[in-house]
């Protein structure tokens, strides 16, 4: 019969086909075992079945086998063991998955302390399971039990004996009331021996154990790694001269299971032990030894425990917290007192939680006077502690011996064939967590591996070549038992500890590859230093070159040095990495990284965690990780300075040297740059691409156009609405994915929920055709699903940015409220969505085309002519007002006024011009200056006759040939400023003193009306100046009765508050003389501008608007001109080509160029561009340069 092609084998019916199930192959069991049989079929199993449960029943038996292939051990694998060992970096360092999470979140939520005192915890399951009824599991499985109680009485003695335990300490219930249905679970249990401690027997229940395909185990969370590091625990031991250990007694059994839980617990035995009675059910309280996750659920328990004694007991919370290993604790402390009062609390505390702490041991007698007898360790219950010797100790595996305080070894091995299964036994058993036989071990597994090289199988004897190697090796295992290791880092009488110094040194040759870290302490007058931990490992088979494997072991000491500084807890005064590598260091210390792969990816590891400035030479004799890469006998080893350092690191000061740091030329490891050709590609991601498109609309007909390319159809008729939706779609998942790829991947997990401070949690998430979707409140609504469950779009992206223009121009540009209505009707959710459509209007050109405010500027500082004392009119302003209508004879004219200001004391004069000429304005000025004197400087508005009047008197200065308008000129020449134009509010300070001239002039023109010649309005604006000023600079005192009299521009003008009428009477020519009256006058001015500094300057100090400063206006910004006579659409373009800066750095007036209106029939100007000057208050910017 031919064998048949790879199928699946349902099920086999009849046994009378010969030529199908003829034997290939057959593996024999023992007597009355099954045995398994090849055939074309495939494997089968043969044997007898055990009775149907209940005789009485006509059942047909299935028995379901499931068979899984072990992957063979192969020497790759059994290489690769050798090439590692205990872990360089802390368990803390480990990832926490979302199952850990919600272990975490299960048990903080629910532990509590029930009415015995102990705590109380769920089964963390993932989700609460159905289960079947397998109570007939857990009968079969008792069955066997019985049989073995029944052949062994030892046994029998031993488990009986542990599960009266288990009653008496209330660790299981009777399960009187029957479980409901999928609520319970019966464990089978069997019995295990400790294989150091034969006498000791521990009941496990089988948590493990399946039934219709499931088992408890499959349903609990194992929860995070929450133990301690064993070599940080270890290496904590070593710090201080007092030690203690300690052990939870039956740690998981401590801590009991919710009651709504313990169904899932059940178990069936007999009751008080009686094999001969029916049994019955049983449920247990406490955590089991064989659940997955009571590991986890235990210590979450002890560090519970320690936080909530953490502010009375602090020193017991820390060393339950830190120096437990599961149920073991072993901790160093700096006295006897200290070690005392800490198992007085430490007992204290796990006496809160029921915990109960035995088999204390200490190298200190006085500690141990302490604690009382049963309490103690058994090896030293019966011990004098005044006369006898104190045991031999076993810390978390390794050997103690408490009388010396040291680390010392003993191997006891059976006799093991000189195999490979053998060897790989023998090596496996020596047990070094700290690396101090490192060197010795690196030997056994050198032979190991020349073995799998060679491709020797398990159980074929050692070849002669490799025998003696071994044989010599083996026996030298004797010679172990002569290595002790102090314990403490710090020996006795050593003093105050001033320093502490870390070193670490690392080696590799072509055999193997290592590292040795030490711990140098300095005191006022002496050095020790020793050793940490060890580590060595062989070389890979792969061919390595030298270089990268002493940069592999350079890498291990980086790792080991990260480690130790957080296991250990000491404050290390420096650091110092040791290499005899010369290339090593030039590798880290190399600024270019012009390496390979391999060697780029560790230095950049080193240097992550070094600096590359701790990195020194070593001589190779003097490198202890030598050793670590060659191997050493015991002998060499004790005699070697592996286990105390170098002799350098015992002077008082450490000589170091950096070596040679430079890179050898040619170094394979170096990259080769040659340069042929650049060439300039640009790599566009989706964001990028997705940004050319401006429209919503477009960019879903170019994604659906390219999908229905990839489907090669060559469909040339419109998209139809399925591929717009399609497209849609499509790019909502990209920009998903962008942004919440976390998420997604969170809830495309069974049971995945998202943490409960993230930002979508508010909107209950859930994943729908791989789109992410509000979850809200509204599942049940009749109501489109777009409605119901709107799409999450993240704030800022293209496509967010696409879809949110598209629906602001369906709302034809209306508000924040309105496009947010839109967006959510069309069923999308923005996150933060009414501030992403508020930031996107704001930059949405139309609409800042219809509603954007003028720019601003905080206001500019006051200019020193308006703050600094001066003759009056030395600095001024002017502008005009009008027009006032006169008469002449029967005709009417027009007369206008031109009003002069002082900037420093605010007085005022007034001119009348016949017209708006140059000629005039010139006039007028001339009477001005004639009047008050020399003017300085002038500020004006760019009005056309003052423009005119400014080219004039340009012009005039040049036309030195006239020397009538010369000498003219050069003694009234004033310096004209003009204001940028439309900035009216530059010229605030004349503008608000022509409202107030217009203020006294309307009650008196008003009366005139038609009246008025040319005399009347010039007296007319003569009176209103006096009136204007003799005016308040200041009301703070004029409500004040006893103030000075209130400050004028007068008080300087004329020496007088004010201009009365002439008084009556007869003055004769002496009277205009009066004596020394130039000293008053130089009084009164004095008096003014002390007063003027005072009441006056210290007011306009504050500026009244625009406080803060804005952005400067930029070359290239488009902007709109402000026109106040045209509406707001038919404002100008305009684009900014130069801003003018104040002496603040800060723009308020700029040049622009207004754009036409009007093209040529090509597109072409009509005319020059229009460039002028204007203020930041008279532009609308639409578009940043930026």
């Amino acid at each position: 019969m031919p064998p048949l092609m790879d199928c699946g084998v349902g099920l086999l019916i009849g046994y009378d086909c010969s030529r199908a199930l003829a034997p290939r192959r057959v593996i024999t069991g023992g007597d009355y075992d099954p045995y398994a049989i090849k055939t074309d079929l495939g494997w089968s199993i043969v044997g007898s079945a055990p009775q149907p449960l209940n005789s009485m029943d006509v059942t047909g038996l299935c028995h379901r086998i499931s068979v899984r292939e072990l992957p063979p051990v192969t020497p790759a694998a059994v290489i690769r063991a050798l090439e590692s060992d205990f872990a360089d970096t802390r368990p803390g360092a480990k990832s926490i998955s979302q199952e850990d999470i919600q272990f975490l979140h299960v048990l903080k939520g629910r532990i509590q302390q029930n009415e015995c005192g102990h705590f109380e915890m769920p089964l963390p399951f993932r989700e609460r399971p159905h289960l079947p009824d397998n109570k007939k599991l857990a009968l079969v499985r008792l069955k066997h039990l019985k049989k073995k109680l029944d052949r062994d009485p030892k046994f029998r003695n031993d488990y009986l004996r542990f599960m009266e335990g288990v009653f008496k300490d209330g660790d299981a219930e009777r399960a009187d009331k029957p479980a409901r249905l999928g609520n319970a679970w019966y464990i089978p249990h069997q019995g295990v021996y400790h294989p150091r401690k034969p006498e000791k027997i521990r009941v496990v229940f089988d948590c493990s154990a399946k039934y219709e395909g499931t088992a408890l185990n499959d349903h609990l969370l194992t929860g995070p790694d929450l133990t301690n590091g064993m070599t940080g625990v270890l290496c904590r031991f070593r710090k201080h001269p007092i030690a203690v250990m300690c052990d939870v007694e039956k740690m998981f059994h401590r801590f009991h299971v919710s009651k709504e839980d313990r169904d899932y617990l059940r178990f069936l035995w007999w009751e008080n032990g009686d094999t001969n009675l029916e049994p019955r059910e049983y449920r247990m309280k406490v955590h089991l030894f064989g659940a997955s996750s009571s590991p986890g659920c235990a210590n979450y328990g002890m560090k519970h425990l320690a936080s909530q004694n953490e502010q009375e007991f602090p020193s017991a919370a820390n060393f339950i917290r830190k120096h437990f290993y599961v149920d073991d604790g072993l901790i160093s402390l700096e006295s006897v007192d200290i070690a005392v009062k800490l198992v007085k609390e430490t007992q204290v505390v796990c006496a809160k939680g029921k915990l109960h702490l035995h088999k204390f041991i200490s190298n200190s007698r006085e500690v141990m006077e302490s604690i009382c007898v049963t309490e103690r360790a058994v090896e030293v219950k019966n011990v004098d502690l005044n006369y006898d010797n104190l045991p031999v100790q076993r810390v978390l595996g390794v050997r103690w011996d408490v009388e010396r305080d040291s680390f010392s070894f003993k191997v006891s091995l059976d006799e093991k064939p000189a195999t490979r299964r053998g060897i790989l036994s023998i090596v496996a058993s020596l047990y070094d967590p700290l690396g101090f036989l490192a060197p010795f071990i690196l030997q056994g597994k050198m032979v190991l591996q020349e073995m799998c090289q060679k491709g020797i199988s398990w159980d074929e004897p050692l070849p002669s070549e490799l025998k003696p190697r071994w044989e010599s090796w083996v026996k030298d295992l004797a010679n172990l038992e002569k290595i002790q290791i102090p314990r403490c880092f710090t020996p006795e009488n050593f003093g105050k500890v001033l320093k502490v110094e870390l070193h670490h040194f690392s080696d590799a040759s072509s055999q193997g590859y290592g590292q040795c870290s030490y711990i140098r302490l300095v005191s006022e007058d002496k050095v020790h230093c020793a050793l940490i931990m060890g580590k060595a490992r062989v070389a890979p088979t792969k061919i390595v070159t030298i270089p990268r494997l002493e940069l592999t072991a350079a890498v291990i000491s980086a790792a080991v040095s990260n480690m130790l500084k957080e296991e250990l807890e000491l404050s290390v005064d420096r650091e110092y990495f040791w290499t005899d590598s010369q290339v090593v260091l030039g590798y880290i210390n190399n600024e270019a990284r012009r390496f390979h792969v391999f060697v780029a990816n560790r230095v950049q590891r080193i240097r992550e965690s070094t600096n590359p400035g701790h990195w020194y030479y070593v001589d190779t004799g003097e490198n202890p990780a030598d050793h670590a890469s060659r191997g050493l006998k015991v002998a060499e080893l004790i005699n070697s300075n592996w286990l105390t350092g170098p002799k350098f690191l015992w002077q008082k000061e450490v000589v170091t040297n950096h070596g040679t740091t430079e890179l050898l030329v040619g170094d394979p490891e170096v990259k080769a740059i040659q340069v042929l050709k650049t060439e300039a590609a640009w790599q566009v991601d989706f964001q990028e691409r997705l940004s050319r498109f401006s429209k919503w609309t477009t960019a879903v007909n170019v994604i659906a156009r390219i999908q229905r390319l990839a489907k090669r159809t060559r469909k040339t008729e419109p998209l139809s609405v399925e591929e717009r939706r399609r497209a849609a779609l499509t790019l909502i998942k990209l920009a998903q994915q962008d942004v919440f790829k976390d998420e997604l991947h969170i809830l495309s997990q069974k049971s995945g929920n998202l943490p409960c401070n993230h930002q979508l949690y508010q909107l209950d998430p859930l994943l729908q055709d791989n789109i992410l979707r509000v979850g809200g409140r509204l599942r049940r609504a009749c109501a489109p699903l777009d409605l119901r469950h709107p799409i999450i779009l993240p704030r800022d992206g293209v496509v967010t940015r696409l879809i949110l223009a598209h629906h602001h121009i369906q709302t034809q540009h209306q508000g924040r409220g309105q496009t947010l209505n839109e967006l959510r009707t069309n069923g999308y959710w923005i996150m933060g969505g009414s501030k992403a459509v508020a930031q996107y209007i704001r930059q949405c050109v139309h609409c800042r085309r219809a509603r954007r405010p003028p720019e601003e500027q905080r206001m500019a500082d006051l200019p020193s002519d308006r703050v600094d004392p001066s003759p009056p009119f030395t600095y001024c302003g002017m502008d005009c007002f009008g027009p006032f209508h006169t008469k002449q004879g029967r005709k009417d004219h027009k007369r206008y006024g031109l009003l002069f200001t002082c900037l420093c004391s605010r007085a005022v004069h007034i001119e009348m011009l016949e017209d708006m000429t140059t000629d005039s304005f010139i006039n007028a000025l001339r009477c001005f200056i004639a009047i008050r004197g020399a003017v300085r400087h002038i500020r004006s508005d760019q009005g056309s006759n003052f423009v005119g009047a400014k080219h004039e008197m340009e012009r005039a200065l040049k036309e030195v040939n006239n020397e009538r308008v010369a000498a003219y000129l050069a003694d009234k020449q004033c310096d004209f400023r003009m204001n940028v134009p439309d900035s009216s509010h530059v010229g605030g300070i004349w503008e608000r003193q022509i409202r107030t001239v217009r203020n006294v002039l309307g009650s008196v023109l008003a009366h005139s009306a038609g009246r008025l010649d040319d005399a009347s309005l010039r007296t007319f604006f003569y009176e209103a100046m006096s009136i204007v000023n003799n005016r308040p600079l200041t009301v703070d005192s004029i409500s004040d009765p006893t103030s000075l009299e209130p400050l004028t521009p007068n008080h300087l003008l004329t020496m007088k508050s004010s201009v009365p009428l002439p008084p009556p009477g007869h003055f004769v020519k002496e009277d205009l003389y009066a004596k020394k009256r130039w000293r008053r006058v130089q009084y009164l001015s004095e008096q003014f501008w002390n007063r003027w500094r005072r009441e006056y300057l210290a007011n306009i100090t504050l500026r009244q608007r625009w406080h803060s400063p804005r952005r400067n206006m930029q070359v290239g910004d488009v902007v709109i001109v402000k026109e106040e006579e045209i509406s707001r659409n038919e404002w100008k373009l305009a684009r900014v080509l130069d801003v003018l800066k104040n002496d603040d750095g800060l723009v308020r007036k700029v040049k622009i160029q207004i754009g036409e209106r009007k093209l040529g029939k090509g597109g072409e100007r009509l005319s020059k561009p229009s460039i002028v000057e204007r203020p930041i208050q008279k532009l609308v910017i639409l578009v940043e340069s930026s």
